[in-house]
């Protein structure tokens, strides 16, 4: 069994992926202060429900992962709630929640708790994320099984909690970044006659594909630089488009973009 506490977007999100990649309903239990909410999902998916957060983690039973999918204001109580069952069960805690290193989890929870510590990104949503984790301890012997829940939304990262900040910026923050950067391909085809939402869908595909295309030739040795100069013939109309944004500071841009989430990430931990 696999437990889920809150099912909003990315407690939600994990669920669904769970079941699409095969995991039984019957295998997945959930709750969430949400009552109507909780049994509208459990129809909708076949999921089982817990009456309530310790009730869940009764039922997930002996050593089961259990995603902790609440807002960050809300996980030092929830894990107040489960501390002595997840104690008796020898539960692994998978917090999703933003800004709640594993030494706060550890805290709220008995000594030696397997604790797991993860930032999804957005595009969770359509199973699309990437996901960096991080385990105490006592969790390293369990890693294997949590990235296997984690890869039902997207990919999964092993990350050292250093580094979270770092990884927020290029996977939690980018796509914003990415987002602007579509909209302003798509404002120049306008310009030149294409109707947005047209413009939109063609440049919001290409960045789909280039992606796809860059992760699956990663293995082989290729970069993104490597598949970049691929495209770029001799006098060509990629090469002068590049040189413009080159002189224009676009790689600059990207760099101080990326550098000011991460250095605002360390403002807010203090």
């Amino acid at each position: 069994m696999i437990g889920i506490i809150g099912i909003g977007s990315m407690g939600g999100a994990i669920a669904r992926g769970l079941i699409a990649a095969g995991t039984a309903p019957g295998e997945v239990v959930v709750s969430s202060a949400d009552v109507q909410a909780a049994a509208r999902f459990v129809e909708e998916t076949g999921a089982k429900l817990a009456y309530s957060n310790v009730d869940l983690l009764e039922r997930a039973g002996e050593g089961a992962i259990v995603v902790l999918a609440v807002k960050p204001y809300a996980v030092g109580g929830v894990l107040d709630e489960i501390r002595e069952a997840a104690a008796r069960h020898g539960s692994v805690i998978v917090s999703v929640a933003a800004g709640t290193p594993i030494e706060f989890l550890e805290s709220h929870l008995e000594p030696g708790q397997p604790v797991v510590r993860t930032m999804p990104n957005m595009a969770a949503a359509v199973g699309a994320s990437v996901t960096a984790y991080a385990c105490n301890a006592p969790a390293a012997p369990r890693a294997d099984d949590v990235a296997s829940v984690l890869a039902s939304i997207g990919i999964a990262e092993p990350m050292a909690e250093q580094d979270f900040s770092a990884f927020s910026a290029i996977a939690g923050c980018s796509p914003a970044f990415t987002f602007g950067y579509i909209d302003a391909m798509a404002r120049a085809a306008v310009k030149n006659g294409l109707p947005k939402a047209v413009a939109t869908r063609i440049a919001a595909q290409a960045v789909y594909g280039a992606a796809k295309l860059l992760l699956e030739k990663l293995d082989a040795g290729a970069s993104a630089a490597s598949l970049a100069d691929a495209v770029q013939s001799p006098g060509g109309t990629t090469v002068a488009g590049v040189v413009e944004l080159e002189q224009a500071g676009f790689g600059a841009a990207v760099v101080r973009g990326v550098q000011a989430s991460i250095d605002r990430d360390g403002e807010l931990l203090g």
